[in-house]
């Protein structure tokens, strides 16, 4: 049976708005914050980040070879819970092996400062570019995703910004996130891709997370500015 994300696709397939081959070099910016190490209520499932690493395992051999893919991370390794952000590397072939290196060194930790680390990764690209953010909560640094998303639209419009929330969930440190309020049960980073003309994706399971690296990073054909939500889940 096909996922309703694959449903999705398979609509913007049919119905193309602009074709985003891999010509663009990309960032994944993945999230390393210490949510990441939770496991919800069932205290025997794998962790956020462990499931994230197995999306990645699943996704990246059919997306590091056709596309050059950097990588930053944000959460943990700063001397403040909002310092940890960290250029891996920037876009290069053949990237899988380097992406699965990093993250699985990766020790959940820190906040989640969403609009710091998208700017960062944005500014390891040219003129043209993908940023692909994977978060499992809202801004928690300061910082304004949507006063951000609109300064790349109008200074940078070469740059497209897609976010995949992954089990998001309420983080009680939300409050220093001066937008998030607009964004109940979504996180704040929507507006970065509602902004640039890129897709949310809300997905659950480590399948969806999959399909949805795959979709935002691959060679694919989509509709600018649709939002991907999988049924019962906002």
């Amino acid at each position: 049976m096909r996922t309703a994300l694959t449903l999705v696709l398979s609509c913007a397939l049919a119905n193309p708005v602009s074709a985003l081959g891999c010509v663009r070099d990309a960032m994944l910016v993945f999230d390393g914050s210490a949510s990441m190490a939770e496991v919800g209520h069932d205290q025997t499932a794998p962790t956020r980040i462990d499931e994230a690493r197995a999306a990645l395992r699943r996704a990246l051999p059919r997306i590091a070879p056709v596309r050059r893919l950097g990588l930053l991370t944000y959460g943990p390794g700063g001397v403040e819970g909002c310092g940890g952000i960290a250029l891996q590397f920037a876009p290069r072939a053949d990237a899988g092996g380097a992406v699965m290196g990093a993250v699985e060194e990766l020790r959940p930790g820190g906040l989640t400062p969403l609009a710091r680390s998208v700017a960062a990764a944005v500014e390891v690209l040219d003129d043209e570019g993908i940023v692909v953010l994977v978060t499992d909560g809202n801004e928690t640094c300061g910082g304004t995703p949507c006063a951000l998303g609109a300064s790349l639209a109008a200074e940078r419009p070469g740059i497209t910004v897609h976010v995949i929330g992954f089990r998001v969930t309420y983080d009680p440190f939300s409050w220093n996130s001066p937008e998030a309020e607009d964004y109940d049960g979504k996180t704040v980073a929507k507006c970065l891709s509602d902004r640039t003309g890129g897709l949310y994706v809300d997905t659950q399971t480590v399948e969806e997370l999959a399909e949805a690296l795959q979709v935002t990073l691959g060679c694919t054909v989509v509709g600018r500015g649709v939002e991907w939500g999988l049924p019962g889940h906002g």
